[in-house]
């Protein structure tokens, strides 16, 4: 969520809501997150909020993502701020993020999205602020949001580190991803490994496929732990070219083989590939409640690089 924090009347302001968004009304979004990006030093809206942005426009098919809502805010006929409101979730609010150019901030258009999105959760809603910025902490304030969940991201350094052999439990082999042969097998494991996560844990095959169909997919960082032939636990990696460094995407151990060290030789896997590809810093994001991984990360050499927040109304 990033906002501007002084409401004024603009007239000629509208806020229109989409299902599906068209190739050139996408084009103009992805250019007004860009710039957005560029000013504040990071992205308004999450991967998986791009991933639905880009993956969701018209086509043959209908285009669009169930429960994806894509909201449009114009002034003087001018795409100026941007929303996007995920319906999925049977049990929590709906998600939101949200975005003004740089060039119009300070109009109320911050507000009118906000005020648009709780329109259209029926006033139940859950909104990301990426980056805890004091212009989106204030607008949380004027929607009436409390705070309710952190997100960090840490970050360690890579270069002339020292990683030692993974301790692997006994039994368990590493391998790579084979796409088309381990999807329903590695969804499977995620969603028990993440059965309690917001996100992950609700990953489906399109999804799937959408981070398949990204440039910086490479399966060769994509490892695979198995027991006997049965899929065990998993560290998926990214490598962020254009920003350098490497990010322990996703790690995950499905119950029942917890407990036994499969996650730290797992996430040791992974960053020895990180730092063979040459990445000089390695990046991951955790929930800061969550202090069990904090804990592992911290000792690996992680620290909190920044911090990206979500509020919600109140239940």
């Amino acid at each position: 969520m990033t906002s501007d924090d002084i409401a004024r009347s603009v007239p000629s302001r509208s806020v229109e809501t989409y299902s599906v968004l068209s190739p050139e009304q996408t084009e103009a979004v992805l250019e007004l997150l860009a710039e957005a990006a560029r000013v504040d030093g990071q992205q308004a809206v999450s991967e998986q909020g791009r991933l639905q942005l880009r993956h969701g426009v018209s086509a043959g098919d209908g285009g669009g993502r169930e429960g994806v809502s894509h909201l449009l805010l114009t002034a003087g006929g001018q795409l100026v701020g941007y929303a996007q409101l995920e319906d999925t979730d049977p049990v929590e609010a709906p998600a939101a993020e949200l975005v003004v150019h740089p060039s119009h901030r300070g109009h109320g258009h911050g507000r009118a999205l906000g005020a648009a999105l709780l329109a259209a959760s029926g006033k139940r809603l859950r909104v990301w602020a990426h980056g805890g910025h004091s212009a989106a902490r204030h607008l949380a304030q004027v929607l009436g949001l409390t705070l309710f969940r952190e997100l960090r991201q840490m970050r360690m350094p890579l270069t002339g580190l020292e990683l030692p052999e993974p301790a692997l439990p006994e039994g368990v082999t590493i391998r790579t991803f084979v796409p088309g042969q381990d999807d329903a097998a590695w969804l499977a494991v995620n969603a028990a490994a993440f059965a309690h996560h917001p996100e992950q844990g609700s990953l489906t095959q399109r999804d799937l496929d959408d981070r398949m169909a990204e440039p910086w997919f490479d399966p060769a960082g994509f490892f695979l732990a198995e027991r006997g032939g049965e899929l065990v636990g998993f560290h998926w990696t990214k490598v962020h070219a254009e920003e350098r460094h490497g990010e322990v995407y996703v790690v995950g151990v499905r119950p029942g083989a917890q407990g036994g060290g499969l996650g730290k030789a797992l996430t040791t896997v992974g960053l020895r590939h990180l730092a063979a590809q040459g990445m000089p810093t390695a990046m991951l994001y955790v929930d800061a409640d969550n202090k069990a991984a904090v804990s592992v990360y911290e000792r690996l050499g992680f620290t909190t690089y920044e911090t990206d927040l979500m509020y919600r109304t109140e239940t």
